[in-house]
């Protein structure tokens, strides 16, 4: 949901080298340094995040404008709400989560993993962890849908204060790692580092790789053949690649941090009335950016392309767009007609090409190589990253 990108941030990171993250890491009460112990902070960190964003930010905007009386701000704070997918979304966040504590993608425990950690040395704050992810989970689920439809709902107060309480759990078990010599000690977190990398991570960016490449081709397969089927099929399959996106969340550091990928998947707000006259003018060739721009132009890029510009350009009001939507009277809005079809078809390629591209380019930073060197799951697992990336 990120909607910037500094450039300041990224000329920083690829000024300086790599250093490993136990130089100035904090230390055991016998002094020993624990390396492992700031990775695993910095995935505890990344939960964090998205468990305040999701509670605070993709909840809590919406929430504040709509009290606010401003609920036409309110409804286009909403993130996916031309597909109505806001909950799902929103949810999924929170599995990324669980699955960062769980050490597995399907709700099962790994053995090497914080949860079974926690469970053998301090069963209550597991048990703690556990239930205020679900309960984030279900209190997001039990909101009535759409979410744009019922910003004002009391389930949406309801969410955003166990989303709060999410994160608070959550930094009493940071606190009580970096405090608990029993717990963070390198031989006890490597292997829940390596299960972590290559049972949640790798498999997740996977996913991404896969289902991005199958909404590129549903895109392509639209524009070749324009039809209500093939607006639906691309609805499918955005939905597909939504959910790996979603459920990454909770790990937006390294590559997706600093080459600027999430930003570029996932802005949000969108500009759509710039997305309307690049239908209209039938010009794309602003949808990439490079190191030299501006931070506004980078901005700018990153606000027209994207899963939200591929949302908009295939669903309406919760549903697939069909060939004979009508015309929109809204100057910020568009709908397909003939008269756009050829343009329309391209965007849309346009954008699935790009997503394809940037979840490439982020698997092939953990696995081959990140700006050059090593992949980044051998820095992150050698512990040759800083323990604050920002």
């Amino acid at each position: 949901m990120k909607k910037y990108f500094f450039m300041a941030a990224m000329l920083l990171t690829a000024s300086l080298s790599f250093t490993a993250c136990d130089k100035d890491d904090p230390e055991t009460p016998g002094g020993e340094t624990q390396a492992a112990l700031v990775c695993v902070e910095q995935i505890i960190d990344g939960c964090i995040d998205i468990a305040n964003e999701v509670g605070n930010a993709k909840i809590g905007d919406p929430y504040d404008l709509f009290k606010s009386g401003r609920t036409t701000e309110a409804l286009y704070a909403v993130e996916s709400w031309y597909s109505w997918h806001s909950i799902d979304d929103y949810s999924n966040n929170i599995l990324s989560i669980r699955n960062a504590y769980y050490g597995t993608r399907n709700g099962r425990v790994a053995t090497n993993s914080l949860a079974t950690l926690l469970a053998a040395n301090n069963a209550d704050l597991d048990n703690q962890v556990r239930e205020a992810i679900q309960a984030a989970y279900d209190a997001i689920q039990a909101i009535p849908a759409p979410f744009r439809n019922n910003i004002g709902a009391p389930e949406v107060q309801t969410a955003m204060k166990v989303c709060n309480e999410l994160e608070d759990v959550l930094g009493n078990l940071k606190g009580y790692l970096q405090r608990t010599a029993a717990v963070n000690a390198d031989a006890v977190l490597q292997p829940i580092l390596t299960t972590y990398v290559n049972d949640v991570v790798l498999p997740t960016y996977k996913a991404l790789v896969d289902a991005n490449t199958a909404l590129y081709r549903a895109a392509q397969t639209f524009a070749a053949n324009p039809s209500d089927a093939n607006f639906a099929a691309a609805c499918e399959a955005w939905f597909d690649a939504r959910e790996p996106w979603e459920t990454s969340e909770a790990f937006l550091f390294g590559p997706v941090d600093a080459l600027g990928l999430d930003p570029n998947m996932d802005s949000w707000p969108l500009d759509q009335e710039a997305i309307v006259n690049i239908l209209n003018s039938g010009k794309f060739d602003n949808l990439t950016w490079s190191d030299g721009d501006s931070d506004d132009e980078i901005e700018a890029v990153q606000s027209v392309r994207g899963f939200h510009t591929m949302e908009f350009l295939i669903f309406k009001n919760g549903k697939a767009r069909t060939l004979t939507d009508g015309t929109s009277t809204d100057a910020a809005d568009l709908d397909y007609t003939a008269a756009n079809a050829r343009s329309w078809g391209n965007y849309m390629v346009q954008v699935g090409y790009l997503l394809q591209q940037d979840a490439n380019e982020l698997y092939n930073s953990w696995t081959k190589s990140y700006e050059g060197g090593k992949a980044y799951k051998d820095l992150f697992l050698s512990h040759e990253i800083g323990g604050d990336e920002e």
